[in-house]
């Protein structure tokens, strides 16, 4: 089964479009709907494992929210007038304006196939390289390092090497919360092998030092000082591989001169850090006694001004000590999305052209266009994401094509963004998702299908090809990304080089250009793959790059053989000049904003807020701030705070941690315009990028703080989706019947009834509270709850509020007697068994009160507690939480 699905059930093996683990999934599909998912126990990704989001695959793929027709200009139309709209939009502005006025802004959360015809329509056949993908904003510092040391875009190792290591050093990478099932097969290795050790590196104290045997809090951005004094170090005590220096890399004594002009002693490298000393030499002395050793390194070294560099700084050392290209050994760039590298490899960047070739070399470019029979091949790389943006902005791009992504909301600078597409001649955008805030600023909508309905395939962090089926019919009207592509191609004229009918033609086509003239030359080729049947690429089962035709065997890891991508075939080692972050504090803004991920959402939120149990953990956007910071601006847990600078502003809840350093603070990604009324981080962000990579940093950003002070707070629970509610602060939670909104005033409502009046029809049959301090109102129908409304002058804190997650499990029940109406009206069950507290294991719904409980009763670790609660037993992400409750 492939692309339709099955009147009868079945069980269909696919991957998960989350994270960059790739993890195989088993969906079980009856009368096309997804029941339920399981881990793929023969994936080698996670070996049967689900982290909470994979396992809730399930509760995502209805249509509510879909974008199912197409649309222009707010109006639906059929296929073919969006279809002669968009070729027409880009014909004229071609014609007009030349190939350079348009663009194409992709996605690694779109196929490799998707990825493969759009990179090929605008390179191949419009002529220009204004392709970039928001692979851009995490991956492309990392790209650019291994280019530059390696010869080419490729990570040397594989998962297994993260069980096999002695010593595992986790740089600027969350893993507990941004790849769970990579961090399970971690904790599993340490168990198995206590001897292991582990190393966080991370200015924050978070969930993946919950195994640390070493953590570095390291000054935001000092990373690069860090590596250039490891490289010193090794030189200075003796602890180089002269022999792989000597015979497999050049440039190490001017990579050495440069670290030691910087950071020649720990003496030197520890206050550019702000370390103590003595924890930096047991990194350094680890490193250098260690002969397997595995670095693994994410955002928190790629989001930087400086993140190419540093990410040369990590591999210099390994090359330095020849530790890459063995088992448990090696530099590993880990992925943020499920087919960045996929992405990558048919040339979904600006400055890439296909196949791992790019335009540094007039030969690539003949053979792509010799391949294609391209009629107007890109001959130079096209504009950055930021510069992409900038384009639009001031006119030079005047028609631009979006597909899977919602910039408005991810890129740096999302006000800039908006307005920049608002401005925009013709904005096109490609989504499976009707309302974000980039279709918003679209003229024309064309509808994508969803996961469920993709049919293609992705690659993971290690190399890993895997297809992700179609197990359900396209909803609506939607079309599969190629699809749209390919017709709109066809109308532009070019019909000759896009006459494909299944993904797996394409696939084909890509895998066959990936070995055309190469010989060796490359180290990216699937050629063996390009004599798949159709029948072989529906059953193909998860292989890993490379797959040369005519190859006896493959290599599981690169360089093994101490041979590099590179013309002497020697890895180079680079000079590094560690660079503090360019956007520095100031006694305007003082505090430093870090921006990441949190467990149980993923990006902008559109597929994971319809699983209603992963909001339980975490349903308002918030800001980590430390118990130093909150002393000095008065501020207490879950007040509402400002962050701004002179982009703009944010509103939300503030969370004291013994986590969060001094000075700096942590806001996550997620949250939109789409459910909160100021919680967009990344227009805060400002536009400093890499200068090689073009990546953002969005790790470093100078702002200030001040506590707001609500003149009231409520809860408004209903089954009407509202935006733009009046009032200062809101957030949008979706439960299992409706809606609840977190709100808060700077401004008090004169009558609360025709304040909610204003927003919701109020029903006859109703209950109420109102004094001075508090007004409260309950309406109901047939017995259900269908207004729920809370507020309180009172409640700066909350304290006089209801919990929010009891009021939302009341909203689904039938309330019969008068004595639950009053109780609903209290706002608290009437024996208090019901208030299971905070969600801390969202795979089985297991609150802090329900656990605390346990402990009290005798489960004093966490294996107890997963025989009794099965918190803790299935992903595993919310096991350092369960041991911060047990000690």
């Amino acid at each position: 089964m492939t692309t339709s699905a099955s009147s009868q059930a079945c069980q269909v093996k696919t991957t998960c479009p989350y994270c960059g683990v790739g993890c195989g999934v088993s969906a079980d599909v009856t009368d096309n709907r997804l029941i339920a998912v399981s881990g793929d126990k023969n994936h080698p990704a996670n070996l049967g494992r689900l982290c909470v989001k994979g396992s809730a695959l399930h509760e995502t793929t209805d249509l509510q929210g879909r974008l199912l027709q197409p649309h222009i200009n707010g109006q639906p139309v059929s296929w073919d007038q969006a279809t002669d709209k968009v070729a027409r939009g880009f014909q004229e502005t071609i014609a007009q304006y030349g190939p350079d006025s348009v663009a194409f802004y992709l996605s690694g959360q779109i196929l490799t196939e998707d990825y493969y015809v759009a990179n090929k329509l605008m390179k191949g056949f419009i002529g220009s390289a204004n392709v970039d993908t928001n692979s851009r904003l995490c991956m492309s510092s990392a790209v650019a390092a291994h280019k530059r040391a390696f010869g080419a875009d490729l990570v040397p190792g594989c998962y297994e090497d993260l069980e096999l290591t002695d010593l595992l050093i986790l740089v600027g990478s969350n893993t507990a919360w941004a790849h769970p099932v990579v961090y399970q097969r971690i904790v599993a290795a340490k168990k198995a092998r206590p001897q292991m050790k582990i190393v966080v590196i991370d200015p924050r104290q978070t969930a993946t030092c919950d195994i640390a045997d070493l953590h570095l809090p390291l000054k935001h951005g000092s990373d690069g000082y860090l590596f250039t004094g490891l490289l010193s170090y090794l030189a200075v005590n003796e602890a180089l591989d002269s022999s792989f220096i000597n015979h497999h890399t050049e440039g190490f004594d001017n990579a050495l001169q440069a670290a030691s002009q910087f950071t020649g002693s720990v003496a030197e490298a520890a206050p550019l850090c702000g370390l103590d000393e003595t924890d930096i030499e047991l990194l350094y002395h680890w490193f250098s006694t260690t002969e397997k050793v595995v670095t693994l390194f994410s955002q928190g070294i790629n989001q930087s001004s400086s993140g190419v560099d540093k990410g040369n700084a990590i591999i210099n050392c390994h090359l330095a000590t020849g530790k890459i290209g063995k088992p448990g050994a090696a530099p590993f760039s880990i992925t943020g999305q499920p087919n960045a590298m996929g992405g990558r490899e048919v040339g979904g960047l600006a400055n890439q052209l296909a196949a791992h070739m790019d335009f540094s070399d007039p030969a690539n470019i003949e053979l792509v266009e010799n391949f294609w029979q391209a009629p107007r091949i890109a001959r130079q790389e096209g504009l950055k994401a930021v510069d992409m943006f900038q384009a639009v902005h001031d006119g030079r791009i005047k028609a631009i094509w979006i597909m899977g992504t919602n910039p408005v909301v991810s890129m740096p600078d999302a006000d800039f963004i908006r307005d920049a597409l608002q401005r925009c001649e013709l904005v096109v955008v490609s989504d499976c998702v009707e309302k974000t805030d980039t279709t918003a600023c679209a003229d024309v909508l064309l509808p994508a299908t969803g996961w469920a309905e993709k049919d293609g395939t992705v690659t993971n962090s290690e190399r890993v090809i895997s297809r992700q089926k179609g197990f359900l019919r396209p909803a609506g009207n939607s079309r599969h990304d190629w699809q749209i592509i390919c017709s709109v191609a066809q109308a532009m004229g070019y019909a000759e080089g896009f006459q494909f009918s299944s993904p797996a033609q394409i696939f084909i086509e890509h895998a066959a250009l990936s070995g055309f003239g190469n010989n060796g030359k490359r180290f990216f080729d699937i050629s063996a793959l390009a004599g798949l049947s159709e029948r072989q690429y529906n059953e193909m089962t998860p292989v890993r790059w490379p797959q040369v035709k005519g190859a006896q065997t493959n290599p599981v890891r690169f360089f093994s053989d101490g041979k590099f991508n590179t013309p002497s075939g020697r890895a180079r080692m680079l000079p590094v000049e560690p660079k503090a972050p360019l956007n520095q504090t100031s006694s305007r803004y003082p505090m430093v904003l870090n921006t990441g991920r949190i467990r149980d959402q993923w990006h902008t939120m559109t597929r994971t807020s319809k699983a209603i149990r992963l909001l339980n953990h975490i349903d308002q956007p918030f800001v980590d701030l430390s118990p130093v910071d909150a002393l000095q601006y008065g501020i207490s847990n879950n007040n509402l705070i400002e962050i701004s600078n002179s982009l703009g502003r944010c509103v939300v809840r503030a969370k004291v941690t013994d986590g969060q350093p001094a000075g700096s603070l942590f806001m996550p990604i997620h949250w939109t315009a789409q459910f909160t009324s100021r919680g967009r981080v990344d227009s805060l962000i400002a536009s400093v990028c890499d200068p090689i990579a073009g990546q953002p940093e969005s790790k470093h950003c100078p702002v200030t703080i001040r506590k707001l002070e609500p003149l009231w707070q409520g809860i408004l629970i209903t089954d009407q989706e509202l935006t733009d509610l009046p009032c200062e602060y809101w957030c949008k939670v979706p439960t299992q019947k409706g809606f609840r909104y977190e709100l808060a005033g700077l401004e008090l409502p004169e009558n609360w009834q025709d304040w909610l009046g204003k927003l919701v029809e109020i029903g006859d049959d109703r209950i109420e509270l109102n004094s001075s301090a508090a007004f409260r109102l309950a309406t109901f129908a047939d017995q259900q709850p269908e207004l729920l409304f809370f507020a309180s002058t009172t409640a700066v804190e909350n304290k006089s509020l209801p919990n929010s997650a009891w009021l939302s499990k009341q909203f689904d029940q039938t309330i019969g007697s008068a004595a639950q109406r009053m109780s609903l009206l209290a706002g608290k069950p009437v024996d208090n068994n019901d208030d299971c507290g905070a969600v801390i294991c969202s795979c089985f719904e297991v609150g802090e009160n329900t656990i605390r409980q346990a402990i009290s009763q005798g489960a004093d670790s966490t294996d107890k507690l997963a025989a009794k609660l099965k918190c803790g037993s299935n992903c595993g992400s919310c096991l350092p939480e369960i041991r911060a409750l047990l000690t």
